[in-house]
């Protein structure tokens, strides 16, 4: 397939990059600056303007594009850039895989959008959830509309937290569980719907690949893990112990609504398409991730 990704220097983009290509397919890049590459072509969703030619020959668009949820506190400007981020591009590129009749877009969103259902386990049935990330979510999703109705299969693969060797969640809490300083947030009770990097990238080229998904499709690991489960595996993938504890109350002060939702939240998701569909996960369990990722 000629496959064209948004968000291809992210962490997952530039690892689906490779793997798109080590499969035999062709990838395009759209790029915001001006083209420095054969691969690349200019695109300004503000303005709704992608370069002539850039979807000539297309076969699936894969749209990773989004402004980082952290650092940083969500005030009502940052919220309006998080969402700005996600939904303009994907109205843009909806109205492309439209308009040349692409027969396939994979469209990234989150499990956020299940907001914070505590224990109980949620798939892609399960109704959207409260709060800022399901509100940017259920927009992010909408978005693609445009490409639905005109017959695209349209993929929404909400993500877990991937865990990876270099970058993302890990890049954080690595250094400090090597100092000894991990522990759990809050009560560590919350949900963390893990997923290794690999299998992230894995079940994207599977989605792409496989004609019987569509829809919504949760990309996370089949087991997943409560906050104090994950501290303790960690701390035992660094060989370092992991006893502190964060209060919940210390990380609102700090961060406000973003800590709530990002780090007290949780969200005990389940990967039921991808299960059905026959993806084989190259990581099912948490500790096989870890020890992928460390």
């Amino acid at each position: 397939m000629r496959v064209l990704i948004a968000g291809a220097s992210g962490l997952i983009g530039t690892s689906l990059t490779t793997r798109l290509r080590r499969s035999g397919h062709e990838v395009v890049r759209l790029v915001r600056r001006e083209e420095r590459a054969d691969d690349e072509r200019r695109w300004d969703p503000p303005a709704g303007e992608i370069a002539d030619g850039a979807l000539d020959g297309v076969d699936a668009v894969v749209n990773l594009a989004g402004a980082p949820l952290l650092p940083g506190r969500w005030s009502a400007a940052r919220k309006q850039v998080l969402l700005d981020s996600r939904v303009e591009p994907t109205e843009v590129l909806a109205e492309a895989v439209a308009e040349h009749g692409i027969p396939v877009l994979v469209n990234a969103s989150a499990v956020g959008y299940y907001g914070d259902p505590g224990p109980s386990l949620v798939d892609e049935s399960s109704p959207v959830g409260r709060g800022f990330l399901a509100e940017l979510c259920t927009a992010w999703e909408g978005a693609t509309e445009t490409a639905a109705t005109a017959g695209a299969r349209v993929v929404r693969i909400r993500t877990g937290l991937v865990l990876a060797r270099k970058g993302g969640l890990l890049d954080v809490l690595r250094p400090l569980f090597r100092l000894g300083l991990g522990g759990k947030l809050g009560d560590g009770k919350q949900y963390m719907p893990w997923i290794s990097l690999d299998d992230e990238v894995g079940a994207i080229v599977f989605a792409l690949e496989n004609e019987s998904l569509s829809g919504a499709v949760n990309l996370s690991g089949p087991q997943p893990a409560t906050n104090a489960a994950f501290t303790k595996a960690l701390g035992r993938a660094v060989h370092r112990p992991a006893f502190w504890q964060v209060p919940g109350f210390a990380m609102k002060i700090a961060l406000g609504q973003a800590a709530e939702e990002m780090a007290l939240f949780g969200q005990r998701a389940l990967p039921r398409a991808l299960e059905e569909a026959g993806y084989p996960f190259r990581h099912p369990t948490l500790e096989d991730a870890l020890a992928a990722a460390t």
